[in-house]
């Protein structure tokens, strides 16, 4: 694995966790992946109002190929082996006392979620990997997904593999990415710096 090298003292968890594509397939059971989800509940959200909904298939299960289908075909060459893919939905709206209104950070409270469980993963030894490359209406149709939901992603959790087992043009790719050096995404002050 490619050496990581933070410019500031973050905690190994935050720098030794990726997104490998190589899995083994290996099952999980329901206490390590519902421990997942428990760190999940706990991420910070806007008045608690928590908009994240986790749906899962576990490899093996009547569901896996129907989840496996929801991918993009580049996706489900490695994702097959998987132990298990969940989709992660995020509720658009909050009711008030007045109605149902739009949740402005139904997204943000969402990716904190996904942020935890992924960190939660690399504690206990597995490893995830978020994908975009997704049929969004295929999910939202199979599902039954409410249009006051977003489909936002699905997210591969597995034990990590040997590259090898991966298609060819994905081996040279397994590795750790580096980051934009930290003065490139803060800025302080007014005025935005791109």
């Amino acid at each position: 694995m490619s050496e990581r090298h933070p410019q500031y003292p973050a905690d190994a968890l935050f720098v030794n966790r990726w997104s490998p594509r190589s899995l083994t397939g290996e099952a999980i059971d329901d206490q390590t992946l519902f421990t997942l989800f428990e760190a999940a509940r706990w991420a910070p959200s806007a008045f608690n109002v928590q908009p994240w909904r986790f749906s899962y298939a576990k490899k093996g299960s009547e569901s896996f190929n129907t989840y496996l289908d929801f991918l993009i075909e580049f996706n489900q060459s490695w994702a097959k082996n998987a132990s298990a893919l969940i989709v992660v939905l995020a509720k658009k709206t909050t009711i008030t006392s007045q109605a149902e209104v739009e949740f402005p950070s139904y997204a943000f409270d969402t990716g904190a979620a996904w942020a935890s469980l992924a960190l939660q993963a690399e504690k206990l030894g597995w490893v995830t990997h978020g994908m975009t490359g997704i049929n969004k209406e295929k999910i939202a149709a199979t599902l039954k997904v409410p249009e006051t939901y977003s489909v936002e992603a699905v997210i591969a959790v597995g034990k990590r593999g040997d590259k090898a087992e991966l298609p060819e043009g994905l081996q040279a790719k397994e590795a750790p990415s580096d980051r934009r050096p930290i003065e490139e995404t803060i800025f302080e002050g007014v005025g935005f710096k791109e």
